[in-house]
């Protein structure tokens, strides 16, 4: 069996298990969580949630952060979060389901945090809004200037040691939204300018009435049509 096989299989084995598969998507909110806060949300016990986070760390999935008396989790990098999101859309498409989910999920669907970056129909809108679709997932010239204005440094992003403007596929839309620094550095903005507010233990992102209405007046999105 090659490297590139054993790796795969291994990751495969790991993600196979509901509670670290629960474990990892909740940690897809690029926030960082205590074990009991893991174990909650993967329905486990706390010694379980240790055996799980233990095989997590292991296989460099997951990083973890003392501080005090406490242990925070977070996944280990962008690429972790984009394989996890990239599952959601093969196995919506393997389940014969179109992405429509139920009422409870309405919010997930409008607008979440995806690790770093937004995600959700508002996400692939502000993508169309900034970028030359059928130039690839890249910003247009139109598109960059905005985000100048709106105060994001470019050339300080282009610096950064991650990709700067990647297209990562929606599980919910089908349609990428963007990622890389320029993504984080957009989801930053929001939820500093109070455009976007995050839900109490979900990936939900709220857009607040100021957020309606500067998605609007700078990006020309509209809400509630």
């Amino acid at each position: 069996m090659s490297v590139s096989t054993r790796t795969i299989a291994e990751l495969g084995a790991l993600v196979g298990d509901p509670g670290r598969a629960n474990m990892l998507m909740a940690m897809l909110d690029g926030r960082a969580l205590t074990a009991r806060e893991l174990a909650d949300r993967a329905g486990v016990t706390p010694q379980t949630a240790s055996g799980h986070l233990a095989k997590l760390l292991a296989a460099g999935m997951i990083r973890m952060e003392r501080q005090g008396r406490h242990h925070y989790h977070r996944l280990a990098s962008a690429d972790i979060a984009q394989m996890l999101e990239a599952m959601h859309v093969a196995g919506a498409g393997i389940a014969g389901r179109v992405g429509r989910t139920g009422p409870r999920d309405a919010q997930m669907r409008e607008a979440r945090s995806c690790y770093d970056h937004l995600a959700g129909r508002l996400a692939v809108d502000l993508a169309d809004a900034l970028t030359d679709r059928e130039e690839a997932v890249g910003l247009s010239i139109t598109g960059e200037q905005r985000l100048v204005d709106w105060g994001i440094d470019m050339a300080a992003l282009r610096r950064v040691r991650r990709p700067f403007c990647r297209p990562c596929l929606d599980w919910s839309e089908r349609r990428p939204h963007l990622a890389g620094s320029i993504g984080a550095a957009i989801l930053d903005q929001v939820l500093a300018a109070g455009w976007l507010r995050r839900s109490e233990g979900s990936r939900a992102l709220q857009v607040t009435p100021v957020g309606q209405r500067g998605f609007h007046d700078r990006f020309g999105l509209r809400f509630g049509a």
